[in-house]
């Protein structure tokens, strides 16, 4: 009776301790992502793929549904 109740308190120190240190892990990953500057200049040989403009002027609210059930957006 006092094997398994030692067993089972050691069982949930193990766990508890276990998600402690998961919990603290994934905050420390949140804070690092969120310190990152997401919008900088793209380096390299990059090139700007939407110029602002729809290209879905002149489209009837049918032709654009359907034209978003087509591509599976």
């Amino acid at each position: 009776m006092v094997r398994t109740m030692a067993q089972t308190i050691k069982a949930a120190l193990l766990f508890t301790g276990c998600t402690i240190i998961f919990y603290y892990g994934i905050l420390w990953v949140s804070e690092e992502i969120s310190q990152r500057q997401k919008y900088d200049e793209p380096e390299g040989r990059a090139i700007k793929v939407s110029t602002g403009v729809s290209d879905f002027e002149g489209l009837s609210i049918e032709q654009r549904f359907e034209l978003f059930l087509w591509s599976g957006e």
